[in-house]
């Protein structure tokens, strides 16, 4: 999967947490996701604060099924937080 078509894959399927992402696409959306951060946050706070939002949920949708193609649920996004309350 190329760099382009991972990012309209992340796009296309922003809402859909069943499936599988492959490890090309997770990798090119993340090389993406971390490429948009620094841009826009060198530019101005809320233009970065509305690129987070923007790819907050194509981003969780991409992890979720990157776990899924790893035999994993997507609830294993949730531990580092259950492990900071259980911490505290």
């Amino acid at each position: 999967m190329s760099f382009a078509a991972a990012i309209k894959s992340g796009f296309r399927n922003y809402a859909n947490f069943k499936g599988r992402a492959s490890r090309p696409e997770f990798w090119w959306w993340t090389l993406f996701a971390v490429l948009v951060q620094s841009v826009t946050s060198v530019l101005d706070d809320t233009i970065n604060s509305i690129a987070s939002l923007a790819l907050l949920l194509p981003g969780l949708a991409v992890n979720v099924r990157r776990l899924h193609d790893t035999d994993r649920r997507g609830t294993w996004l949730l531990w580092p937080l259950i492990t900071l309350v259980v911490g505290i």
